[in-house]
């Protein structure tokens, strides 16, 4: 057979790919109705793009202070569209995702206002900018004060203690859409809806901020549709479509995207600065992809939480439940199996593929954290990535793939580096479990 001939090429040993085959025959389904939202996903950016005339003169670059950016306003048009939102502010001048949160944060929070994350523990980059862990410039130092509510033990959210922490001082409410570097599950776009409408019966000025990365295309519905005040995200993530090289994206209230103007580049400067650097065909484009890419990364996320289930590994979600984000967690339980995982990430890559993932001290991390991922961009996790803190349970955490066919390979040869350190031996059934 030709395509196992190729896999083999790759690196793949026949006994992998069968495994991998069998797996794959089960989740035909389940594929069908990611295409069938990616198809209703397409449509959504296309109408924004028709609504909003994009034309070849959009596409123009611009340098210096960029006044009068057409391309640029029209594109926080489009993403004003395709999320329901009053306005959008996206920007290669944001640098990333934690970037773009921390805009949205400093410029929607004053000195004596409290932030309050009513889902645990916030991302481990955000804890410098919050100020849990010391940093320079941290909100923190600005004189904001932060409060908690953690989840209850199945992850759901605590309302008696979010309750309880909502006060006068409350300003802001900031809500992670999907798990980071936590073994929880990811919110769905519902629970985020419920949750919001319950932070503003508690207190109606509340504002709700939700970071949406890793979530943008994976349903027909955004966290903006049920009531958050701003949807933050980076776009060398989904909704760059693998084509954007930088850059991050705001979409939520008039009132709360021109304060995050005004704090990106100066107030009274705001939106009117800023050029496009010539990036405009790639931000367009990347995002008219985005639905098309981002279900193939739900497929490899579909077909990972398969294949690692069967073999006795605990993965979130597990490999029956519906997807919130493209994020696949799954907890090996060793630094050698971490290692060894996003070594087969690594071997698939098109850029790369020949070097070896190491855990080094990351900058913004409190442990080593180990990253694989030979990407076109760098650091771009909506093309194949894989990577995980080297610390208990041992959890690594799969993303991307700018096709599905990519993504499988990048499973298939997880797998492979795996079952070459003896770490996993394959059963001769797919359904029974072995370790």
């Amino acid at each position: 057979m030709e395509l196992e001939k190729m896999y083999k090429a790759l690196g793949v040993s026949q006994e992998v790919y069968a495994y991998g085959e069998a797996i794959l025959a089960g989740l035909r389904e389940r594929f069908d109705a990611i295409d069938q939202r990616a198809e209703y996903n397409q449509g959504k950016v296309l109408a924004a793009m028709q609504e909003n005339r994009v034309n070849a003169t959009h596409f123009a670059a611009t340098t210096g202070y960029g006044y009068d950016d057409e391309g640029r306003d029209n594109l926080e048009r489009v993403y004003a569209g395709v999320f329901h939102t009053e306005a959008a502010l996206v920007r290669p001048q944001i640098t990333c995702g934690t970037h773009a949160l921390t805009v949205a944060l400093s410029a929607n929070l004053l000195p004596g206002d409290e932030l309050l994350s009513p889902a645990g523990a916030p991302y481990d980059t955000l804890e410098e900018v919050i100020g849990i862990r010391e940093s320079k410039c941290s909100l923190k130092e600005y004189g904001v004060t932060y409060a908690q509510a953690d989840l209850l033990p199945d992850g759901s959210f605590d309302y008696d203690a979010i309750h309880a922490a909502i006060n006068g001082r409350t300003k802001l409410i900031t809500i992670q859409r999907s798990k980071g570097y936590a073994t929880r599950p990811t919110f769905s776009v519902a629970q985020i809806g419920e949750l919001t409408a319950f932070c503003k019966s508690v207190k109606p000025d509340v504002k709700v901020m939700v970071d949406n990365c890793y979530g943008e295309f994976v349903v027909t519905l955004e966290p903006s549709d049920m009531g958050a005040d701003m949807v933050v995200g980076s776009l060398i993530k989904n909704p760059g479509g693998g084509l954007a090289p930088i850059g991050g994206y705001i979409c939520g209230t008039k009132e709360c995207v021109e304060r995050c103007a005004y704090r990106l580049s100066a107030p009274g400067l705001g939106q009117e600065v800023g050029a496009n650097l010539g990036l405009m065909p790639a931000f367009y484009q990347g995002l008219f992809l985005s639905p098309t890419v981002v279900a193939g990364a739900l497929k490899g996320a579909i077909f990972a939480a398969n294949v690692y289930e069967t073999l006795g590994f605990s993965c979130v979600p597990n490999a029956q439940e519906e997807r919130h984000d493209i994020i696949q967690a799954v907890t090996l339980g060793s630094r050698e199996a971490m290692i060894a995982f996003c070594k087969g990430i690594q071997a698939a890559a098109p850029v790369d593929s020949y070097v070896t993932p190491e855990p080094w001290a990351m900058p913004g991390y409190d442990s080593d954290v180990i990253m694989a991922a030979g990407a076109f961009v760098q650091g771009s996790s909506i093309e194949l990535s894989a990577d995980g803190p080297i610390r208990p349970p041992y959890a690594v955490y799969f993303q991307g793939g700018l096709t599905w066919y990519h993504a499988k390979l990048g499973i298939l040869m997880s797998l492979q580096k795996l079952v070459e350190s003896g770490i996993v031996k394959l059963p001769q059934n797919p359904g029974t479990q072995s370790l």
